[in-house]
């Protein structure tokens, strides 16, 4: 597999803790690739052909962050190592570093770390030792934080880690790179990457390098900003992928869209958007991986597990309670993916009846435009490493481990509770009659006309009391109207009740020009009716005709739900687009006030209000009309009160004059001053009135507020939380390979060291004898054998047991003993039983940090020196007995 690179000018700046104004901060961090390592077992081996890879004399301008699973109670000498292949500055990670591009960034042992704002947070690890994932937690952090501008490699490693932290990058628009199983110690974790289809490169260690700064070239290279590009072009991909696959990606948000077809020109190495679309007309399968790229479906069992327990405890059980026994629940998953959330819920509801033996049916419709995912979620088999979120006891339940050991295949009788289909839910028929519908993380990618159509829709299909099921960052928008929230912090909503359904739902799915829908689909309710009434419904329907009353049935918020008699003396459609059909709305200018003053009395006081003599104007003539709203008592399973207003006229017209508009009939003064103060009093019960609904709407959008500031300050305080497990062994095992890697590389050093002196003492002829503090033989040299019998097997036994070749000096222990005490050297000449002369020193043994950890005793031959000297003396001798001869 290959993809793409970047390059940058910038001049290198030293780490500091300080932290740069937010303005300087988003600059920097937006001009390089900030490259994430992860390695376990085997990854030393791997790190040092990753940097021996950069090209010398140049460097990447890139940061590298790695992290490897360490041992916290040893030291790591890593940033030590890593040194010795790379000229970059290496650093140890301390607490809010900033990270700067030609460096190296090493993990310190016992910690976590998090990508924040362009620095690195050390953080004590929240999960015990054994079940840390401190690469999918880096990575998911730099993703958050760094989003295309972020890099994940897997290194060599056993287990998992990484997995789904480069979920979380690749969702973020970066870069995946694994190693090849091939060329690793360890290809766990390689594997388990490899097996997600989400690594854009499989290459070895010392060829990373080289791709990486290609695609950096690439990302930042282009003089075209794709943001800015010809609107015409982007069109362009959308109508080729149309043509291509059926589906219409102008409706996705620009900014998904954007960071996608960025990413598939880097990897394809291409400059600008017009070249790009040049090359999705001659590459046909250039299409297809734009395609995928565009859905790429980052999911998991049981992801968001609060939410998931939230529906088992809450939903579940009121779905099937709803119900009578043998009767079918049917459920929607869409945007499925590869299946995990459709199967989770399938597990949930299966528990559930067994748990509770009840005897239903479960239909479960899975829908994806991919059909990639859909073929893979139809075979059921999902990786090892999906025991990170799903338990134990849920394994071996429903799941059958492969015979190779390469993954889980899900049980046949959670299969064929679903059936996966390929469906786009932009254009394609909805179900219906569900009872549940899922559809998480999904509508995030839309842009807002295309949401404001689903939510509708899901209404639509839904059975009433029906749930819908959404993702942490979605929301049903301005849809108040249709769905009451069951659990706001898990994002589960219950479809409100209402009379005017279905003509909502079209008319906001599909914009029509009908009018006055709701007297529609009442009125083909009763064509439907039986002919046969009871003699209630006879009676009621006589009065109806003899009073003639005019009348609306509305909810709080003043939409049409039904319409009686003529109302169009009244009630009037405005101007521009109809959506649903408010009577605040349509009433007539002259009635709109009182209307408005009377609903909202009646909400607050609960009683029956009346307006009466309101005056409308007809063409030429003023009518009066008794206004009155009353609360309705409904025997609907409503979630809403309802409203009845009635409209009902007083025969009394008055000629007005058509020109002056004056009335023809003059008042007597007192009933002309009456008036005026029951106007008055209409005013100032409308004033107090509107004054409360504004109190009452403050103090809503003033909860709202805080329950958006509290769940704002939630989600910035709180990473996702990752479920994923691990076997204490096997993390020990490769924290114990890594710190065995560590100390083989300082074995191999000491080893050449030691050889060195060796070679150094052998060369001098010097023999050198090493005691401790208790004056037990540590080591000794070959020549001192000369002077003390010593074999191998006297190391570690006292010196005052070995026998000496020493003649006339029986004092060694007792000058060892004073030199350990005064810490002065002693020098002495000692001669052996064979006549030979040495000059033997006795000195403190001091390490480097000055600690005395016992006495090195050397001697040197000096019995060459010795005998010249006996030979001088004798000469001496000579030449002075001679001159006294002469004397």
């Amino acid at each position: 597999m290959s993809k793409h690179r970047s390059t940058h000018t910038e001049t290198k700046a030293s780490p500091a803790n300080i932290l740069l104004p937010q303005e300087e901060r988003e600059s920097e961090e937006t001009h390089f690739l900030v490259v994430g390592i992860g390695a376990s077992a085997g990854g030393l081996a791997a790190f040092e052909a990753f940097f021996s890879g950069v090209p010398s004399g140049s460097n990447p301008n890139m940061a590298f962050v790695l992290v490897q699973h360490l041992a916290p109670e040893h030291d790591s000498i890593l940033s030590e190592i890593i040194r010795k292949y790379t000229t970059m500055d290496v650093f140890e990670v301390s607490d809010g570093i900033k990270v700067q591009r030609n460096c190296v960034y090493v993990i310190p042992p016992a910690y976590d770390m998090a990508f924040l704002n362009g620095t690195l947070q050390l953080l004590e690890p929240a999960a015990e030792h054994g079940k840390r994932m401190a690469i999918d937690f880096f990575f998911q952090t730099l993703a958050q934080d760094q989003h295309e501008r972020s890099v994940g490699i897997i290194l060599s490693g056993t287990g998992s880690d990484g997995t789904l932290g480069i979920e979380a990058i690749k969702t973020a628009g970066g870069i995946v790179l694994a190693q090849a199983p091939e060329s690793t110690e360890y290809n766990g974790m390689p594997s388990s990457a490899i097996a997600t289809d989400l690594v854009d490169y499989i290459l070895p260690p010392e060829a990373m390098v080289q791709q990486l700064i290609t695609l950096a070239s690439h990302i930042d290279g282009g003089e075209e900003s794709l943001i800015a590009a010809s609107k015409n072009m982007l069109d362009k991909i959308f109508v080729l992928l149309r043509a291509k696959r059926g589906h219409d990606f102008s409706q996705y948000k620009p900014n998904t869209i954007f960071r996608r077809i960025e990413r598939r020109m880097a990897i394809r190495q291409i400059e600008s958007i017009s070249e790009y679309v040049k090359f999705l007309q001659q590459i046909p399968e250039e299409l297809e991986e734009l395609f995928h790229d565009l859905l790429i479906g980052v999911t998991s069992f049981f992801r968001d597990p609060e939410a998931f327990l939230s529906l088992k405890e809450k939903i579940i059980p009121t779905l099937f309670a709803l119900k009578p026994q043998g009767s079918v629940i049917r459920v929607w998953t869409t945007g499925c993916s590869t299946g995990e959330e459709a199967y989770s819920i399938a597990i949930l509801l299966r528990e559930y009846l067994e748990k509770q033996k009840l005897n239903y049916s479960v239909q479960l419709f899975a829908t994806d435009i991919d059909s990639l995912a859909i073929a893979q979620a139809r075979a059921g088999f999902y990786p090892l490493t999906i025991a990170s979120n799903v338990s134990p006891q849920r394994l071996e339940h429903f799941f059958t481990l492969e015979a190779d050991g390469s993954g889980y295949r899900i049980h046949k009788n959670i299969r064929d509770m679903l059936i996966f289909s390929e469906q786009n839910i932009i254009k394609d028929p909805p179900f219906s009659k569900i009872d549940l519908i899922s559809c998480r993380n999904l509508m995030i990618y839309f842009g807002s006309p295309l949401q404001k159509r689903l939510i509708p829709l899901f209404h639509y299909a839904l059975n009433p009391g029906g749930i819908l099921f959404l993702g942490s960052s979605e929301s049903i928008g301005e849809f108040n109207d249709l769905f009451i929230a069951e659990d706001s912090k898990s994002k589960i909503f219950k479809r409100k009740e209402t009379q005017y359904d279905t003509a909502k739902t079209i008319g906001r799915i599909v914009p029509t020009g009908t009018l006055n829908r709701s007297v529609s689909v009442q009125n083909s309710t009763k064509t439907n009716a039986s002919p046969k009434l009871p003699l209630r419904e006879i009676t009621e329907q006589a009065l109806l005709k003899q009073f003639n009353l005019a009348a609306a049935l509305v909810n709080a918020q003043g939409d049409i739900l039904y319409l009686h008699g003529r109302t169009g003396t009244y009630l009037e459609l405005p101007s521009g687009e109809i959506g649903v059909n408010n009577i605040l709305k349509m009433a007539k200018d002259s009635l709109r006030r009182e209307l408005t003053m009377a609903l909202q009395k009646a909400i607050t006081t609960k009683e029956i209000v009346r307006r009466m003599g309101v005056h409308i104007q007809q063409n030429d003539y003023l009518k009066n009309v008794d206004l009155t709203v009353r609360a309705v008592a409904s025997t609907l399973s409503i979630d809403f009160p309802l409203y009845l207003v009635t409209f009902e006229e007083v025969p009394l017209g008055i000629k007005r004059n058509s020109s002056t508009g004056a009335e023809t009939k003059e008042s007597d003064p007192i009933g002309r001053i009456a008036a005026l103060q029951q106007e008055l009093q209409i005013q100032e019960e409308f004033l107090q009135a509107a004054n409360d609904k504004l109190e009452a709407t403050i103090e809503e959008l003033q909860s709202s507020n805080e329950e958006m500031q509290s769940l704002n300050e939630e989600l910035q305080s709180t990473n996702e939380e990752l479920e994923t497990s691990k076997e204490e062994l096997q993390s020990m095992n490769e924290e114990l390979s890594t710190v065995n890697a560590e100390l083989q590389t300082k074995v191999t050093d000491l080893s050449h060291a030691n050889n060195d002196m060796n070679n150094l003492l052998s060369g001098t002829g010097i023999g050198t004898l090493f005691v401790d503090t208790n004056l037990n033989i540590l080591r000794y040299t070959r020549d001192v054998t000369r002077t003390i019998n010593l074999i191998k097997s006297d190391i570690g036994r006292p010196i005052g047991h070995i026998v000496s070749n020493l003649v006339g000096y029986d004092r060694l222990i007792d000058d060892i003993h004073s030199v350990l005490d005064t810490l002065t050297p002693q020098e002495i000449e000692v001669q052996t039983i064979e006549g030979l002369w040495f000059t033997m020193r006795i000195q403190p043994y001091r390490t480097l940090n000055n600690v005395i950890e016992g006495a090195v005793i050397s001697f040197v031959d000096i019995t060459e020196t010795v005998h010249i000297r006996e030979a001088l003396r004798k000469a001496n001798e000579l030449l002075h007995g001679n001159a006294n001869d002469v004397k």
